[in-house]
């Protein structure tokens, strides 16, 4: 049974202050997350901003549209360089997600890193190489797109 990772680095063109403030509010994960996925927040007492404690409850339909019961905990939390998130409940058997926020010349360089092992031992090693990583980048690849949309594009240099 393996642990899968995957990591992304997008440079954004505003303020540590301003992309803090968006990444750190869960309101606004339901904006960055395909509507294909159902994702939708369900906890009536998440709270406005991530703090090291706080447990957020979501419904998503990450295979078939069969909606799912997802519950993660934001274990900690480093004022505007970082937070972590990680499943209590959910679709996964192991689920870490770390999100970095770094000041760069021109903005903010954010890095998502994610560790995660699928249920079902030897077949959900399969379903890894058949869909699940696949489907993940392709979650990762919208929220890309999202927050360029939002935020604006990284200025070539060179």
């Amino acid at each position: 049974m393996a642990v899968h990772s995957i990591k992304t680095i997008q440079r954004i063109p505003v303020s540590l202050e301003k992309a803090w403030d968006f990444f750190s509010s869960p309101a606004n994960l339901q904006a960055i997350t395909p509507a294909k996925m159902g994702f939708t927040i369900i906890s009536p007492h998440h709270g406005e901003k991530m703090y090291p404690g706080q447990i957020i409850e979501y419904k998503v339909k990450p295979l078939l549209g069969i909606p799912l019961y997802w519950m993660t905990e934001i274990t900690h939390v480093e004022y505007q360089q970082f937070f972590v998130d990680e499943q209590r409940f959910g679709p996964y058997r192991m689920w870490h997600h770390q999100h970095h926020f770094k000041a760069i010349d021109g903005g903010v360089e954010m890095t998502d890193i994610i560790h995660y092992k699928n249920p079902l031992w030897v077949l959900g090693d399969l379903a890894n190489v058949l869909f699940v990583k696949r489907q993940l980048r392709q979650v990762f690849d919208y929220r890309f797109q999202k927050v360029e949309e939002l935020f604006g594009k990284w200025p070539v240099r060179g």
